[in-house]
């Protein structure tokens, strides 16, 4: 039976886990931080996540948990709707597309994979492989301690900052910065449009705010993103996902919006915590693993947080990872197999994401309409509608029927 050693119990750490188990393989599962508990934001998992969470056997968990989106809806900084597209069910899809807290997330998945199951407070601190496995180097972040965990597979599903992918790619692979500054909090108001609607209002090149409810129950808790163009896209050494953020920081770049669906002043007093951190990337990699050890999630495909679709990857790769492992008896072939299947489509997402593909659009309108506008219509051509609504397609959305028809990715 494969074993696997698991970096990271984020998203897509335990969905790996789990889908590994669900396949019938071993796993052993680390995780740097000595606690999980809810932290975070808010998260979009797309249809093709939740089938995958679904067929994993977290349906009934995600529906009481998450709130199922109706619309994606565009708008400029005066309220006035660019454009709207449906979502989930509405779009056609036999799953919905969920906003959930992402704390709430990783406590549904930390249950079914048992909290038991995961070594906290352990981190990678080197690797080795022969012809009969890998030998795992982890340490222990109180004491320092090292051992070694013999494996046949050594997955990195420990985030952006990856300690695995630097050990596979240690020689120039920065952050790549937007130029965009990010603000994040969850508040609490009023049921916005239908109460089941991702908003985004303004645009990239200037200020941008994306709001969603993620509570299908009373208090009506929102997640709100606000995305500041503040310098010139470059490289950064460190971005801090953890770093406190002012309100008064974010609070000016909306003073002088006049806003009809959301009162974001408000939205921003309510929340409790507020983070700020860069919007950046990776470049794509020329390859993710060597032999038996391999890349998932952010450590192997970082991309601009544009399409609601990174955690939704992160998804998709432990499914694959699972298949491949339970199906082809090679270790090291199931992940060059599972490499070629995931890296070519997600090095696409981020690429795509990162020429931010609809503010072109919104600009247009921005330039056309500075003060507002009654009729879209107006101010644009359906060409340029229809191209701005193939741009977001292209980097959140699976093609409805291929989804809705393809055979299972479970095993057994």
């Amino acid at each position: 039976m494969t074993r696997t050693v698991i970096i990271g119990a984020g998203i897509g750490g335990l969905t790996a886990a789990l889908s590994l188990r669900a396949a019938g393989l071993d796993c052993v599962l680390v995780e740097a931080t000595t606690a999980l508990r809810p932290l975070g934001a808010g998260i979009n998992l797309q249809p093709h996540a939740v089938r995958e969470l679904t067929e994993l056997g977290l349906g009934e968990r995600l529906a009481a948990a998450g709130l199922a989106v109706t619309f994606m809806r565009f708008t400029d900084r005066h309220g006035g709707t660019i454009l709207a597209l449906p979502r989930g069910r509405a779009a056609g899809y036999r799953w919905p597309q969920y906003s959930i807290h992402r704390g709430e997330l990783q406590m549904i998945l930390l249950a079914a994979v048992g909290a038991d199951n995961v070594r906290l407070g352990t981190r990678l601190h080197d690797f080795e492989q022969d012809a009969g496995g890998v030998t795992v180097v982890l340490r222990e972040t109180a004491t320092g301690r090292e051992y070694r965990e013999r494996a046949d597979v050594l997955v990195g599903a420990d985030g952006i900052q990856s300690a695995t992918r630097a050990l596979l790619h240690p020689d120039g692979d920065p952050l790549r910065w937007s130029g965009i500054q990010m603000w994040r909090g969850v508040g609490e108001g009023d049921p916005i449009l239908d109460g089941a609607t991702q908003l985004v209002a303004g645009s990239n090149r200037a200020s941008r705010i994306v709001t969603y409810h993620i509570s299908p129950a009373e208090p009506r808790l929102i997640n709100w993103v606000a995305e500041v163009k503040v310098g010139e896209p470059g490289t950064i050494e460190k971005a801090d996902w953890s770093r406190a953020g002012r309100l008064e920081d974010v609070a000016g770049h909306y003073a002088d919006w006049k806003f009809p669906h959301v009162d974001i002043p408000s939205l921003f007093a309510s929340s409790p915590r507020i983070l700020e951190y860069p919007m950046v990337d990776r470049d794509p990699l020329p390859y993710w693993g060597e032999g038996r050890v391999t890349l998932l999630g952010d450590a192997a495909h970082p991309m601009y947080p544009i399409g609601s679709n990174g955690g939704s990857q992160a998804v998709l790769d432990a499914r694959v990872l699972a298949r491949w492992l339970a199906t082809e008896p090679d270790p090291a072939g199931a992940l060059a197999g599972y490499e070629v299947e995931r890296r070519p489509p997600t090095t696409q997402l981020i690429l795509g994401h990162r020429a931010l593909p609809i503010e072109e659009i919104v600009q247009l309108v921005t330039e056309r309409a500075p003060d507002g506008f009654a009729d879209i219509a107006d101010v644009l051509t359906p060409e340029e509608l229809d191209r701005m609504a193939a741009a977001q397609h292209g980097i959140t959305d699976s093609d409805v029927r291929a989804l809705n028809e393809r055979a299972s990715w479970s095993i057994g």
